[in-house]
């Protein structure tokens, strides 16, 4: 007996094995085309991928894009171009754990280093001393008030912003609600290092379509972008160590409300209404009642969580209104 569970031990060992190393999948052409037009840049020892659509160093007209979790600036690519046609330079990144950037581990992920990442891109590039519309979605939120407390608070930061535009980011905790796989992942380590590395294609995009309406699922074509954008450089590995992010918008929460309500920088709130994680009506309810001066659009019933990819023109149309009003 102890014989026939030592040879089941010595087929499916090396069989586990193989399964928990499978290579990440092949860029399609579209991901290896975003890829090749962007660039890298070094912060803190680290490689940054970034996409800069060029113009002068003093162009008036700059745009700075900052995705969510857990996927990447290719987030932008449906309104990428549009933007281009509007401003003189658009800009975006994967922050540090996503996309095309490293993705160190162990390491302690913050939102206070990835707003520290965006400064030195902007120095890098030539920005830091220019007013810049700041654009962001979900985690590229709470990047973005850190961004605009540095700014605006304590006066430390380098990034002077002509106007903020937040879409669908857990800005209040009170109102968010993170997926369970999210939860479990941040909080049990050793449940984390094994869904980490169980975690299929197929439970990847059953996972992320919750998110998005159902009328507005994105192709296997896109959804297999995302999931590429993810495995590159192994970063369903660091998911867990990201994800503490949700903790830190409990702890500074007070620091990043505090400089969105206060801030006189033009403010606007593009709203999917149908995401859970930011649920309607207590989502928008809560942002009417604390940042009265900011302007909303809330798109179509069935738009969910990444409006961006699931409308982008409905998108584009309510953030260039928003541009267009001052």
């Amino acid at each position: 007996m102890r014989e026939w569970w030592l040879h089941v031990a010595l087929v499916c060992l090396p069989l586990l094995a193989v399964f928990l190393h499978i290579p990440p999948p092949q860029l399609s052409p579209s991901l290896s085309k975003w890829l090749s037009g962007g660039e890298h840049f070094l912060f803190r020892g680290r490689r940054i991928f970034y996409k800069d659509s060029g113009g002068s160093v003093g162009s008036s007209e700059v745009v700075l894009l900052l995705h969510g979790f857990p996927t990447s600036s290719y987030d932008w690519h449906k309104v990428w171009e549009p933007l281009r046609l509007h401003f003189q330079r658009v800009v975006a990144l994967d922050f540090l754990g996503f996309g095309f950037s490293d993705k160190p581990r162990p390491h302690r992920y913050s939102i206070f280093e990835q707003a520290s990442l965006v400064e030195a891109l902007l120095n890098h590039l030539g920005l830091s001393r220019q007013r810049i519309n700041v654009l962001s979605h979900d985690y590229g939120d709470t990047v973005a008030l850190e961004l605009l407390f540095r700014s605006e608070q304590n006066r430390s930061g380098h990034v002077i912003f002509n106007s903020l535009c937040l879409s669908n980011g857990g800005i209040f905790p009170e109102t968010h609600q993170p997926r369970l796989l999210q939860t479990l992942l941040k909080d049990w380590r050793l449940l984390a290092a094994v869904l980490s590395r169980l975690t299929t294609y197929r439970l990847f995009q059953r996972g992320l379509g919750e998110v998005f309406g159902p009328y507005t699922q994105p192709s296997d074509g896109e959804f297999w972008d995302m999931w590429t954008a993810l495995r590159y450089n192994d970063g369903n590995l660091v998911l867990d160590s990201v994800l503490h992010f949700i903790d830190q918008r409990h702890q500074h929460r007070d620091r990043w409300v505090d400089a969105l309500t206060s801030t006189s920088v033009p403010l606007h709130m593009i709203y999917g209404p149908l995401d859970p994680v930011n649920p309607h009506p207590h989502f928008i309810r809560r942002y009417l009642q604390l940042v009265q001066r900011s302007r909303v659009s809330v798109l179509d019933e069935h738009i969910s969580h990444y409006p961006q990819l699931e409308d982008p023109s409905g998108f584009l149309d309510a953030y260039l209104s928003f541009i267009h009003s001052f």
